[in-house]
């Protein structure tokens, strides 16, 4: 049994500094992506406070820690991201999200948290897509 270099060096997701380390990569990832660098660039304004927002959300449900308890509610973002972008979001594009989701958590980390960042990542994907589609043509 042989083991690479990277798998080696994977390591457990156990406090904030993974926890940025994750987001700050995986978002560097998104915004040169053909379909969501345009998507999130042409959104996000202040990329370093998103970035601290996401690390909030990310710790605390990775975590059960830190700033973000209570204080999310990812469903109206969502649904105003696609308004602003016409209606344009597809299941594709959280294809694409998942996949750098997924090959990110890999590249660096291992264990039950890494593990639990793909399973939640799944199942809000699937949420939001799904509110998203189900509120087009409304006004709210």
């Amino acid at each position: 049994m042989h083991n690479t270099n990277n798998e080696l060096l994977r390591k457990k997701i156990a406090t904030r500094l993974e926890v940025s380390i994750l987001v700050r990569t995986f978002y560097s990832k998104v915004r040169v992506h053909a379909d969501l660098g345009p998507i999130f660039n042409g959104i996000i304004t202040d990329w370093e406070v998103h970035l601290e927002r996401l690390t909030d959300f990310w710790e605390m449900v990775l975590l059960n820690s830190g700033p973000g308890a209570g204080k999310f509610s990812p469903v109206p973002v969502h649904k105003a991201v696609d308004k602003q972008v016409n209606e344009s979001i597809e299941q594709r594009h959280f294809g694409n999200w998942l996949e750098l989701w997924f090959s990110t958590i890999d590249e660096l980390f291992e264990g039950e948290n890494a593990d639990y960042a793909k399973e939640h990542a799944r199942n809000m994907a699937h949420i939001l897509f799904f509110r998203i589609v189900e509120g087009r043509g409304k006004s709210t």
